[in-house]
């Protein structure tokens, strides 16, 4: 998709807002940005319409619900026009949470997430190795995720006036 100048700092501010807490309401969003609540649903709406925002997630501690291990793959492919086969197999897998087609030594590098140690090997012997196209993956398991955060747009939202 083009960059689209229609995108103004308001704009900016409202995706900052929500990026720290998606819970709150379009009403606390345009009291701290000086706009009306109504404001703030236009502006979104027009931003789902254009492809920027494409949702909300709730983010989950996988560890808290005894999903322990967090794994990173660089897959092989056998020829790099396989991608689009691979990644729609691998979408049909559970526990592969993301996938990115990248440059390098690996075609696909995808982000696993799995119980223990058994489970992770069902899903890469069972599942990933058997997907057609696949030559072979290198597996990285994450002892800790320090950071997970959205990309800054550099703007300032004004702090309550409380």
């Amino acid at each position: 998709m083009e960059k689209n100048l229609e995108i103004d700092n308001v704009d900016l501010k409202i995706l900052t807002l929500l990026m720290e807490d998606a819970n709150m309401a379009y009403t606390e969003i345009g009291k701290r940005i000086f706009v009306s609540g109504g404001t703030v649903h236009v502006r979104m709406k027009k931003m789902e319409q254009m492809g920027i925002v494409r949702g909300s997630q709730l983010v989950i501690d996988h560890t808290k619900l005894g999903w322990d291990i967090s794994g990173f793959l660089g897959i092989y492919l056998d020829k790099s026009s396989l991608y689009e086969t691979v990644a729609t197999e691998l979408l049909k897998i559970p526990e592969v949470v993301n996938i990115h087609y990248t440059t390098g030594i690996y075609s696909i590098f995808a982000k696993i997430v799995c119980r223990d140690t058994q489970h992770l090997r069902e899903v890469l012997h069972d599942k990933i190795q058997k997907v057609a196209g696949i030559q072979r993956t290198e597996t990285f398991i994450s002892l800790e995720e320090r950071i997970s955060r959205p990309i800054p747009f550099g703007v300032n939202v004004p702090m309550d006036k409380d």
